[in-house]
């Protein structure tokens, strides 16, 4: 909508989380929300993100909503870096600190043990959608992730964070 302003990302990222036919996972929320906060093209094509949900096809590794901020952060780095190799440096500098930030605050990386539930075990994911796990505990890590990468999309923070990373360049 031309001339409206930009949905706050948390606000958004609930809209899309917490909608009741629980159409988006950790992933696909933290990167269609860091996608449209970041400008980057067709912000509701979240398939890129649809297999990290659960920790990847529901394996338990990384939380989705780190994986699907370190999709965002990619291609936010490929679009403002004109080099390749500083880009992937860069995005993998600002995920792995994101990684530390996030197991620090929430004692873990790996969504079967932050939800303490196997996704993959036979009613596993039935399980999880009736203890109201992701409407809180998943949602706050999602805000997590989202509150961390958001400010990236201005460009001065960008910098800085490109800064901290000591990547200067292409060497």
């Amino acid at each position: 909508m031309a001339g409206s302003a930009a949905p706050d990302p948390v606000e958004h990222a609930r809209r899309l989380f917490l909608e009741s036919r629980n159409l988006y996972g950790c992933a696909e929320t933290v990167f269609a929300v860091l996608k449209t906060v970041y400008g980057l093209d067709d912000p509701d094509d979240t398939s890129a993100a649809m297999a990290l949900n659960g920790g990847v096809g529901y394996g338990g590794g990384i939380c989705g909503a780190i994986s699907g901020g370190a999709l965002a952060v990619g291609l936010l780095a490929g679009r403002r870096l004109e080099s390749h190799r500083q880009a992937k440096r860069v995005a993998r500098e600002i995920t792995a600190t994101v990684m530390d930030e996030f197991a620090a605050a929430h004692g873990a990386v790996d969504c079967r043990t932050l939800i303490g539930i196997d996704l993959r075990a036979p009613g596993g994911h039935s399980a999880f959608l009736r203890s109201g796990i992701w409407q809180d505990r998943c949602m706050a890590q999602v805000e997590f992730v989202i509150g961390r990468l958001a400010p990236l999309a201005d460009p001065a923070a960008w910098e800085q964070a490109v800064n901290r990373t000591g990547d200067t360049g292409d060497r």
